[in-house]
């Protein structure tokens, strides 16, 4: 159970953030620091402005990763994004990759840029995505990215008229020569038999310590089709509302847009903040009411390093200045 759940993995971090920040620990102990500490674990908020290496360490990082993206930015997607005035929820991957930075500052371009290909399904970086489509195509590449690069391997093999039976070790020349490889569905011939290609898939999930799509859902997807090309597959994994589900991080499609108990909190922020503007004094033009400037305290949380909070604050600053240069 214990391997299953990471749970050394937690204890790890937690004793490092531990020693990192005793002083601040020990004016309110120990005791508070683990209960707050695995509470932000089961809450999913511990990834929040984590190096990279830490969010994708377990499944249940890389959920709450997912979820926490979700969340905070969904009214992008909502309210129409960058060219809401040209077409809807619209943005590239640069800006989404903005965004992810926002929550994981060294998080990287690479996983970006695959997330955008299985929407575009070329090397058009600077083409526009709705947020539906990258966040579901998002998630597929950065949850199972282990599986999709063996899966780049085994594709490449069948290819090549291999019958791959041995283990598949992705390596970072596979992955680049599979990028190269741009995917034409347009020839009904293109692809591998889709029959052996999930042979070789069920193989894989079995012998597999990552993370991987069910075999059940792999199959049914696969046994629709005569063959199958490698990014046809990646689309049909984001898209299975029955694999979204499976892996229990984001709502089905159709609900991407709902999030009562976040619309709440929203609610209540705009509350207040429109109860401190009518409460401010008078602009100079003595028509409208202006909210007053206040400098809010930070509250730093006992379980991060406090070196990481002044890196990560500097570097989101960074990502923001970025964003909006390119708005201009």
């Amino acid at each position: 159970f214990a391997a299953q759940r990471h749970v050394l993995t937690y204890m790890e971090d937690a004793v490092s953030q531990l020693l990192e920040n005793r002083e601040d620990i020990s004016q309110y102990g120990i005791a508070r620091f683990f209960t707050e500490y695995f509470n932000s674990v089961r809450q999913g908020t511990h990834i929040l402005f984590r190096e990279f290496s830490f969010v994708q360490a377990t499944p249940h990082n890389r959920a709450s990763f997912l979820r926490t993206f979700w969340r905070c930015f969904r009214t992008v997607g909502k309210n129409g994004g960058k060219y809401s005035s040209i077409c809807w929820y619209l943005l590239t991957a640069q800006e989404y990759h903005c965004l992810l930075q926002l929550l994981c500052p060294d998080f990287p371009m690479e996983l970006t840029q695959k997330a955008a290909r299985i929407v575009l399904m070329d090397d058009a970086m600077d083409c526009l995505m709705s947020f539906s489509d990258f966040l579901f195509a998002f998630q597929i590449q950065f949850y199972y990215s282990e599986f999709l690069e063996s899966v780049a391997v085994i594709y490449q093999d069948l290819l090549a008229g291999k019958n791959p039976n041995t283990v598949i070790v992705p390596t970072l020349s596979s992955a680049q020569h599979r990028q190269r490889q741009p995917p034409n569905d347009c020839n009904p011939l293109e692809g591998v038999e889709a029959s052996l290609f999930y042979q070789c898939l069920e193989s894989l999930c079995d012998r597999s310590k990552y993370s991987c799509p069910p075999s059940a859902l792999v199959k049914e997807m696969l046994t629709n089709a005569q063959r199958m090309t490698f990014y046809g597959f990646l689309v049909a994994l984001a898209k299975d509302q029955g694999i979204n589900r499976a892996l229990g991080a984001l709502p089905d499609k159709d609900d991407l847009f709902l999030d009562p108990v976040m619309d709440q909190e929203l609610e209540k922020l705009v509350a207040q903040v429109s109860g401190l503007s009518l409460s401010g004094p008078p602009s100079s033009s003595g028509d409208t009411a202006t909210m007053p400037v206040r400098n809010s305290p930070r509250i730093n949380s006992p379980w991060k390093p406090l070196h990481h909070r002044r890196k990560m604050d500097a570097e989101s600053e960074g990502s923001n200045e970025e964003t909006d240069s390119s708005e201009n």
